[in-house]
C-alpha cells in the first residue's frame, strides 16, 4: 500500500471533497431536509438527544458538507451553529441552500485553523469527517476549543464496505474510495483506527470518552461499520506528569515563567502534546531570574530583563525518589511577539484566556499556575509551595497596567 504523509493526505482530502461538491453542483443533486441527526449509515443509531439541550448554546458542525444537520439544529433548538468545511464547493452548496437561517454561520476554513481562532464551543459534533484529518493535529485543537464540561460527538469509519478493519497500532492514513452518484469514484485518505487508539489519543488531549456506539450498515451485503464517540472535556483542567527518568545532575532545578497580557496567558505546545509555560532548567552560574529570561528568549523569541522578573516562590515535589525544585516567576515586561524557535521542543505559542485554559497542562506548569492563581480549576499532583516574602495572590490587571508595550496591544494572536 502506498503511504502519504499526514499533511499530503489532508491536502488530497481537501481536493477530493472540492471535486465531490463540484460533481453534485453540476448534477444538481437533490437532497432532502433532515429532521434529526443521522449518525450512522442509513440513519442508524441515536439522534439529536446525545448532544444534550442545545438551546442558546454555541455549537460547531465540523466538516458540515451541505450543512443540512447544522441548519436543522439552528432552526429546531435556537442554537448558534458554526458550520465549517474545508471544501469550497461544499460550502457553496450550503450557501445556496441556506442563505439566511437565523443562528447559522457557514464558514469555509481548515478545521484546525478555525478551532484555534474561535471562542470555545459548548458542543462540537462531526459526521464522518474527523477521520479525514490527522488526529495528532486535530484532537488537541478540538480539546482546546471546547468549554470545560463541553461535549464532543463524532463518527469515524471502523470497517469499510469490503470488510477491511481498523489499524490497531499506528495512527496513519490509508486510501479509501468515495463513490459518486451517477458513476465514478474518488480516492481520499482516512485515519481508520481501532477504538482503543482513538480513546488513547483523546485521553492524551485531556478528554474523557463516555461512550462508544457501534453503527453497522443495515444492508446485508455491506460490511461497513462506524463508531460513534461521545466525549466530554472535564470541568477541571487536566495535567500530565513529568517523565520518571532522573534529571541530569545540574537539571534538578527549573523555572516556569508566567506572562499575562491583554490577550491572555502565554502557553506553548510541547512535541509530546502538553501545554506549557515558557521555562526550563536553571543553568550553572545563573540566577533564577536570568534563567527565566534566557529560556523565554530561547523558546519564544521574546526579550525581557531579569529586573522585570518577580519570583513567586519554590515548589518541591518528587519523581520516584528524586526531589525536584521548580521556581515560579512572573515576567512583568517583555518585548516582541512569541514565535516558534529553531530546534526547540515547545512551539505553537498562543495567548489563552484564563477561562478556559486548555487541558493537558504540563505538571510543573499546572503547579506554578495554581500557586500563582489558586482559584484556577487545575488538577495536578500535590507539591509543597513556599512563597517568597513579596508574593501576593493573583489579581486581574487593569488595561492601564498591561505588561505589553503599546505597539503590541492590538496585534492579533
Amino acid at each position: 500500500m502506498n503511504t502519504v504523509s499526514p499533511a499530503n493526505a489532508e491536502e488530497i482530502n481537501t481536493e477530493v471533497w472540492r471535486a465531490y461538491g463540484t460533481h453534485h453542483i453540476q448534477r444538481d443533486t437533490p437532497l432532502p431536509e433532515v429532521d434529526r441527526i443521522a449518525w450512522g449509515p442509513s440513519a442508524t443509531g441515536p439522534a439529536d438527544e446525545i448532544l444534550g439541550d442545545l438551546r442558546g448554546l454555541r455549537v460547531l458542525d465540523l466538516g458540515c458538507g451541505t450543512a443540512r444537520h447544522a441548519a436543522h439544529l439552528a432552526r429546531t433548538y435556537d442554537a448558534v451553529v458554526d458550520a465549517v468545511d474545508s471544501s469550497s464547493s461544499q460550502i457553496e452548496r450550503a450557501h445556496a441552500r441556506y442563505p439566511d437561517v437565523p443562528g447559522l454561520r457557514l464558514v469555509h476554513a481548515d478545521a484546525v485553523e478555525h478551532l484555534r481562532t474561535q471562542a470555545p464551543y459548548d458542543v462540537i459534533y462531526s459526521l464522518s469527517a474527523v477521520h479525514f484529518l490527522d488526529p495528532h493535529r486535530l484532537l488537541p485543537a478540538l480539546a482546546a476549543a471546547l468549554k470545560p464540561g463541553g461535549r464532543l460527538c463524532f463518527t469515524v469509519l471502523h470497517t469499510n464496505s469490503h470488510g477491511d478493519g481498523p489499524a490497531t497500532v499506528a495512527a496513519t492514513p490509508r486510501p479509501e474510495v468515495l463513490r459518486l452518484a451517477g458513476g465514478g469514484d474518488l480516492t481520499g485518505h482516512m485515519w481508520v483506527l481501532a477504538p482503543e487508539l482513538w480513546e488513547d489519543l483523546l485521553v492524551q488531549c485531556g478528554l474523557q470518552v463516555e461512550h462508544v456506539t457501534v453503527l453497522d450498515a443495515p444492508e446485508p451485503n455491506n460490511r461497513a461499520s462506524y463508531r460513534l464517540f461521545q466525549v466530554r472535556r472535564p470541568v477541571r483542567i487536566t495535567s500530565r506528569p513529568r517523565t520518571a527518568r532522573p534529571p541530569a545532575p545540574q537539571a534538578a532545578a527549573g523555572v516556569g515563567a508566567v506572562l499575562l497580557g491583554p490577550r491572555g496567558l502565554l502557553l506553548g505546545r510541547h512535541r509530546l502534546g502538553t501545554r506549557e509555560l515558557p521555562g526550563g532548567t536553571v543553568e550553572p552560574g545563573e540566577s533564577v531570574e536570568e534563567a527565566a529570561v534566557r529560556e523565554l528568549a530561547e523558546e519564544t523569541g521574546l526579550n525581557a530583563h531579569p529586573a522585570d522578573v518577580r519570583l513567586l516562590g519554590m515548589l518541591l515535589d518528587q519523581v520516584d525518589e528524586v526531589v525536584r525544585i521548580t521556581f515560579g516567576a512572573i515576567v512583568t515586561k517583555w518585548h516582541g511577539e512569541p514565535a516558534d524557535q529553531p530546534n526547540e521542543s515547545v512551539g505553537d505559542w498562543r495567548w489563552w484566556p484564563l477561562d478556559p485554559l486548555p487541558p493537558n497542562l504540563f505538571e510543573c506548569s499546572a503547579q506554578i499556575l495554581t500557586a500563582w492563581h489558586p482559584a484556577l480549576p487545575i488538577d495536578h499532583p500535590p507539591a509543597r509551595f513556599t512563597p517568597f516574602a513579596d508574593f501576593t495572590p493573583f489579581t486581574a490587571p487593569s488595561p492601564a497596567d498591561s505588561p505589553l508595550p503599546a505597539p503590541d496591544r492590538h496585534r492579533p494572536s
